[in-house]
């Protein structure tokens, strides 16, 4: 023990450099989609670099150094020098679906009542800034709620949804993209693996995440320049795709972008609620799931070893959605899965710190792009990849033995809504494509899904996979009458549409609220009442049969 807590470590390089490698990805993603799908281009193009990026680093500064100072804090209070800060950033699943479902719906619309693509545009900003206020709002006030929803949880049901998350969304999309580039992305995934697995120091005490980077990096513009030099070699080394031009036409966005209160544009829109109620279908459930996501992190914070407060915690991450919003940035932060993986790679509260300062000082010079030019993403997707590992490892060692097949259950929402995910993003590429003809190169599979009953497992899953889990956790503990209370919690979120119910447009689903009319006539819809009434019958399975064991808890356990 020590009352000495250093500011950084030579592992926060390492578990710096994983975190930023997630962050830029969320940051691509924002240029991309709001690029291609919200009209951000050309004269719209200031929205993205005067107000969505610098709004993003006000709010992602704000977030890593409070962790950062909490785990100091944490660390001096309990006389520890391993205290791992809670990692941050911006949330994904809420990033998508307010671009898809808010944004673009909003561009659009603007477009077909003739407004100019720029106004359109503007429009499609302004109604992401009231959605992610919104959702600030849900995650602040849920943190006074939070703690006692946290105390009557099994853990098995809260890590179990991080670990169905971390199986799809975070370790096989990135073993997927590692063996679509593979000459890129296999020499850094073993540099990874020797660090962490292994665990043996690199000569010189390098970090394994920093070598794995540079070595990836080398490989690309090395690739590249071959296939330029020698344009008949083999396609397979044609891979890389780092060239110099995109280089110099990045290096045009670089300038200084000061943050600007976004405080009159989200006024202006909340003024009028005709404009906005509409979109309480996404931003209540979209509030909650990151209420209930950031509060999974914590509880798996603290099965890692260190014990975060969750009021405090939560209301600081509903403190920088808000100041996201009322600066520009229209997308949610959040508290990341992975602590774990973090504190196994020894980072420690400076890996926090640092990211907060390199995120916002290449969110308020436009260096994104310029990154994106210079370094492949396939060179550090290892680190995060190693990540998922850990994550989903722990789910079933952080948890009384008996309870993992409880975890187990809880993976199957998760996992369907990353197939589902999949599924979904092969269908918008393609354009009425065959499959044959998507297929330039080896990369994908598609089988014969249950198509609905995927949609209606994805649909709400963090709240199924927490129902699922926590009705086996108290069935393998004979709670029988617990079991059933969960079970009328999933009868409810069923009947109100917060859960399985969804409608469906072209290739886009969306939620469906009990009562509510669809988006359009034409959608196909699907209210999931028979998904509650069989919560509802498992309830009643559950009461009768604790009733007929009441008093009979020593019976022993027979396999049937």
């Amino acid at each position: 023990m020590t009352q000495q807590y250093p500011f950084f470590v030579r592992r926060d390089l390492d578990g710096f450099f994983g975190l930023f490698v997630d962050n830029l990805i969320q940051l691509l993603l924002i240029l991309a989609l709001c690029k291609g799908l919200c009209g951000m281009t050309g004269d719209g193009a200031y929205l993205l670099y005067q107000h969505i990026l610098p709004g993003a680093a006000i709010s992602i500064l704000i977030g890593n150094v409070f962790y950062a100072w909490q785990a100091r804090r944490l660390a001096l209070k309990e006389g520890r020098d391993d205290v791992t800060a809670l990692p941050y950033g911006i949330n994904t699943p809420s990033l998508l679906v307010y671009v898809f479902f808010v944004m673009n719906p909003a561009f659009g619309k603007a477009l077909g009542e003739g407004q100019t693509p720029e106004a359109a545009a503007r429009l499609a900003w302004e109604m992401g800034l009231v959605a992610c206020l919104g959702s600030g709002l849900i995650e602040f006030f849920g943190a006074f709620v939070a703690e006692a929803v946290r105390r009557r949880t099994p853990r098995a049901a809260l890590l179990s949804t991080l670990a169905g998350i971390a199986i799809g969304f975070i370790s096989m999309s990135f073993a997927l993209q590692i063996f679509q580039k593979p000459l890129i992305a296999m020499l850094p995934l073993a540099i990874v693996l020797i660090t962490y697995f292994s665990q043996v120091p690199f000569p010189f005490h390098l970090p394994g995440g920093l070598v794995a980077v540079v070595l990836g990096t080398g490989i690309a513009w090395l690739m590249a320049g071959l296939a330029a030099v020698f344009p008949a070699t083999v396609p397979w080394m044609t891979e890389s795709t780092m060239n110099l031009q995109a280089v110099q036409e990045a290096t045009k966005q670089l300038s200084f972008y000061v943050p600007a209160f976004a405080g009159g544009a989200i006024l202006a829109r909340l003024a009028d609620p005709a404009q906005w109620i509409g979109l309480l279908s996404v931003i209540i459930p979209m509030g909650l799931f990151n209420l209930i996501g950031s509060l999974q992190n914590i509880e798996s914070s603290e099965a890692a070893g260190d014990k975060y407060d969750t009021r405090s915690s939560l209301a600081a991450n509903g403190i920088g959605t808000i100041c996201a919003a009322f600066f520009g940035s229209c997308f949610p932060t959040t508290i990341y899965i992975g602590h774990p993986g973090w504190k196994a790679l020894g980072a420690r509260a400076g890996y926090s710190t640092l990211n907060g300062i390199v995120v916002t000082a290449i969110c308020l010079t436009g260096a994104v792009s310029l990154i994106e030019s210079l370094i492949p993403i396939e060179s550090g997707i290892a680190i995060v990849l190693w990540i998922g590992i850990i994550i989903t490892a722990q789910a079933f060692s952080a948890v009384p033995r008996e309870h993992a097949p409880a975890v187990a259950v809880g993976l199957f929402p998760a996992i369907a809504a990353w197939g589902f995910t999949v599924t979904q993003g092969a269908i918008f590429k393609s354009g009425g494509k065959t499959l044959q003809e998507m297929l330039v190169d080896p990369r994908a599979n598609v089988n014969d899904f249950v198509l609905h009953g995927m949609i209606s497992l994805q649909q709400g899953y963090i709240f199924t996979c927490m129902i699922l889990a926590a009705i086996s956790a108290f069935l393998i503990d004979r709670k029988f009458f617990v079991a059933g209370v969960w079970s009328l919690f999933g009868a409810f979120f069923a009947a109100i549409g917060l859960t399985h119910a969804y409608q469906l447009n072209g290739n886009v689903v969306d939620f469906l609220f009990a009562f509510a009319r669809p988006a359009v006539e034409s959608a196909t819809i699907y209210r999931s009442g028979n998904v509650a009434v069989g919560y509802l019958l498992m309830a009643v399975v559950f009461f009768a049969f604790g009733r007929y064991f009441a008093g009979k808890d020593d019976q022993e356990r027979i396999a049937h």
